[in-house]
């Protein structure tokens, strides 16, 4: 299966823009679907974002509009572009896999980065 390593988190302020990349590892990556979740403190984990090998996307309603996903097959990498940026963004962002599928709640996953902080400073 996939490995995944997350990179592009940082401190930003209020309304400002940031982008995160997942690099990710080993065979048949086109037939993974590709997602972001985050966990703030002393809160579940939750789905930002996914997108199938099929190219569907799926947004949690708290960052549609502002956050996109994309994925590059050539280069194994699914991107997360987050926009208008809020405190309540803040979190570490973990990127993730499920061979074939969606991905849905943190139970649809089956392969997980070591997650990357996003601190969003009002």
């Amino acid at each position: 299966q996939v490995q995944l390593v997350e990179s592009g988190g940082g401190l930003v302020q209020a309304g400002g823009s940031l982008s995160l990349s997942c690099a990710a590892s080993g065979p048949a990556f086109i037939n993974y679907a590709m997602g972001w979740y985050r966990q703030a403190p002393g809160k579940e984990r939750e789905l930002v974002a996914a997108v199938t090998s099929g190219y569907t996307t799926t947004y949690a309603d708290s960052v549609k509009g502002r956050f996109t996903i994309s994925r590059d097959n050539t280069k194994k990498t699914v991107y997360l572009r987050m926009n208008s940026l809020e405190p309540e963004d803040t979190a570490v962002y973990y990127c993730a896999a499920r061979y074939g599928g969606m991905l849905y709640n943190v139970h649809s996953v089956s392969v997980w980065g070591q997650g990357t902080l996003v601190t969003v400073s009002s």
